[in-house]
């Protein structure tokens, strides 16, 4: 029997491979629904609501209270403030009006105004001159190096200072000695060697006495060499060793000359830059722009000494500062200046000693018989300076105390 036309085709018609079968179709369809109602973003309800349990996780309302409590802060201490200014105004006007109220005692004075102190003037600290400023543009003067030399000058004084070396000199004494220098002058002139030859000839001898023990007949012999010594380190153009036999009447012989040379030299162990007063005392008159008749007769005081052994062991620097001031006042130029103390390093009152003996030997000469120093300077070329009248020895003590 045929069938009907439907039930054909619905026998017939078998499922797709992969289509889901009959446990598909029998799903769930209110699940379905319910999965695609919360995947369609068009809702007719709307999007989803916050939920209330995460509605207090923002800081926004916290943040308000806490500024609400700041500025009540502020505003209570500022008020606290303002009343406690008015209470203390409260007071002082009731504390003035009972003052006001009482009488004022007839003994009290009204209190006098205070001066103001009148401020002290400055003392006027004197200036000190740059002696060295006008001559920085000379290469021969060393005017840069000048200040530096004569400290270093100054510093090796104290390794020069002489002892007394005439208690050890059994066969020598003061006034051999005196009279060798004298002839050490006269030996100076005739060569017309630098006044630093013979100031440095007359150290060279006295340092070696000091080391050497030494007869009379051999002291005429040191003297000689000493100025033989003296020339190399100071002259342009020495005088040779024949004019030094030549001045000792050929007493000596030359092999004599010259190992007296090398006898000093090796005793004094080649150290001969020997601090000498006249470097000081040019210095010194350069600082006091002195004249050359004043430099020439502070010159003739500190020659005057070379022949005296108690001077031998001054410091250089002070001999030289105080022939100087003796020269100034001899000749009334003033004292001592700020800016020869500076340069110096002495003032005034450390030299008026010195000064005084200076005086005292210009005055009682101890030595009559030796006159080459005053003959020297006696002579036009030097102003006559030996000429000039020793001051009155009252007379400099009043002026030293004014200094």
């Amino acid at each position: 029997m045929p069938l009907p036309r439907n039930a054909k085709m619905m026998s017939t018609k078998q499922p797709r491979a992969g289509k889901v079968g009959p446990a598909t179709e029998n799903a769930n369809p209110e699940k379905e629904e319910s999965s695609q109602t919360k995947r369609s973003p068009s809702s007719p309800q709307g999007g989803p609501k916050k939920r209330s349990a995460f509605g207090d996780i923002t800081n926004a309302h916290k943040n308000q209270v806490v500024a609400g409590k700041k500025e009540a802060v502020k505003v209570a201490p500022h008020k606290a403030q303002r009343a406690h200014v008015a209470l203390g105004v409260a007071k002082n006007n009731e504390i003035n009006l009972k003052k006001s109220m009482k009488k004022t005692s007839p003994t009290e004075a009204p209190a006098e105004p205070k001066k103001d102190p009148v401020p002290e003037e400055p003392v006027p600290v004197p200036a000190v001159e740059d002696i060295d400023k006008e001559q920085l543009g000379d290469p021969y003067a060393n005017a840069e190096y000048a200040k530096e030399i004569f400290e270093y000058m100054r510093g090796r004084e104290e390794k020069f200072m002489l002892p007394d070396y005439m208690e050890k000199q059994t066969d020598i004494s003061r006034d051999m000695r005196a009279i060798l220098v004298d002839w050490m002058v006269e030996v100076q002139e005739n060569f017309e060697l630098n006044h630093e030859t013979l100031y440095l000839a007359v150290k060279l001898v006295d340092h070696y006495l000091v080391e050497v023990v030494s007869m009379r007949d051999k002291l005429q012999l040191i003297g000689s060499t000493a100025i033989l010594i003296a020339s190399k380190f100071e002259e342009r153009c020495p005088p040779c060793v024949d004019d030094f036999l030549y001045i000792c009447d050929d007493a000596y012989k030359r092999e004599e000359l010259i190992a007296m040379e090398m006898s000093i030299l090796s005793t004094l162990k080649f150290d001969i830059n020997i601090p000498i007063p006249y470097r000081f005392l040019r210095r010194f008159a350069k600082c006091a722009r002195a004249t050359m008749e004043t430099l020439t007769l502070a010159r003739f005081l500190c020659e005057m000494t070379l022949q005296e052994y108690d001077y031998a062991r001054e410091s250089p620097s002070k001999l030289a500062a105080s022939c100087l001031l003796l020269a100034l006042t001899m000749k009334n130029l003033g004292g001592w200046t700020p800016t020869l103390e500076y340069y110096s390093g002495y003032c005034s009152q450390d030299l008026h000693p010195l000064v005084k003996r200076l005086n005292f030997l210009l005055t009682y000469q101890p030595h009559d018989k030796l006159k080459a120093v005053r003959t020297k300077y006696s002579h036009r070329v030097f102003f006559e300076v030996a000429k000039v009248t020793p001051m009155d020895m009252l007379k400099l003590e009043e002026i030293l105390k004014s200094c």
